[in-house]
């Protein structure tokens, strides 16, 4: 299959502002399902809202768009009740780290067989520009004209402390590696979590004085290492973004678990008959 094959062409251009990441990141997610092999019919992609939730409007596979920073919580029943699907969820840094920061640790902590891009562009991008729990201290949105006091999350080494067993973080710059890294998420067994860092021109990086989207790509490119670059010399690349696949071990799968606990149950209520 070709890689249009999965996309909504009668749904596009997007109404994504001229510049915005989140089109890169849409085009890493369907290469990676071309690229993995995954029939159209065994996909699902799930979002909540926000800039980044309008990326399964534009997936050819079945989709919902769900409600704010419940993403996870959809992907979770979808997963239990089909087992056998590939279910992938878009979420923004506010939609998975603010209000849906409860789900997304709960998840990482089941270890259940979803893969999550989190479309990382440091800003409400939908609602005129709000700082989000991943804004850089002292970077300025809407709500912190004077520069943001709080620390930003991590959340790679949230979802890694909390139990996911991939981790990888990308950028918009960095497509091609970012397609390889959701690929290695979708062939995970488990929880996997790709961050994808992409570029808002119009809010962060304007109030930001960052320039256009090619100077916040630039940044993106100047401004991350590769893991493995970084355990090298870590002292040489220490103010930068680690990039690549951060984290990756084995586990029991929550869904396996469950299926596993339902026959153990179903065998012994026939034994007692």
């Amino acid at each position: 299959m070709a890689v249009k094959d999965y996309l909504r062409l009668e749904q596009l251009p997007s109404i994504w502002c001229p510049g915005c990441g989140h089109g890169i990141v849409t085009g890493a997610m369907v290469r990676a399902l071309e690229q993995s092999d995954i029939p159209q019919d065994k996909v699902v992609a799930i979002s909540g809202i926000g800039c980044s939730a309008r990326s399964t409007h534009y997936m050819n596979v079945d989709t919902m768009h769900t409600t704010h920073g419940r993403a996870l919580a959809f992907a979770t029943g979808v997963k239990l009740a089909r087992p056998e699907l590939t279910v992938m969820v878009a979420t923004g840094d506010g939609d998975a780290s603010a209000i849906g920061g409860n789900h997304l640790i709960h998840a990482a902590r089941r270890n259940i067989d979803l893969t999550v891009v989190c479309f990382n562009n440091s800003v409400y991008g939908m609602t005129s520009g709000q700082h989000s729990p991943l804004t850089p201290q002292g970077h300025y949105a809407s709500t912190t004209p004077y520069g943001n006091l709080e620390q930003s999350f991590d959340l790679c080494k949230l979802v890694e402390a909390a139990g996911a067993t991939y981790v990888a973080r990308g950028t918009a710059y960095h497509a091609a590696q970012l397609v390889t890294l959701i690929k290695e998420g979708l062939s995970n067994r488990g929880f996997s979590f790709i961050e994808a860092i992409s570029q808002c021109p119009t809010y962060y990086g304007r109030r930001n004085r960052m320039g256009n989207a090619v100077s916040m790509l630039n940044w993106q490119k100047e401004n991350t290492v590769s893991a493995q670059r970084y355990a090298k010399d870590p002292d040489e690349h220490a103010q930068k973004i680690l990039i690549g696949r951060l984290y990756q071990r084995e586990a029991p799968e929550y869904t396996a678990l469950y299926r596993d606990l339902a026959q153990q149950l179903r065998d012994r209520s026939e034994s007692e008959q």
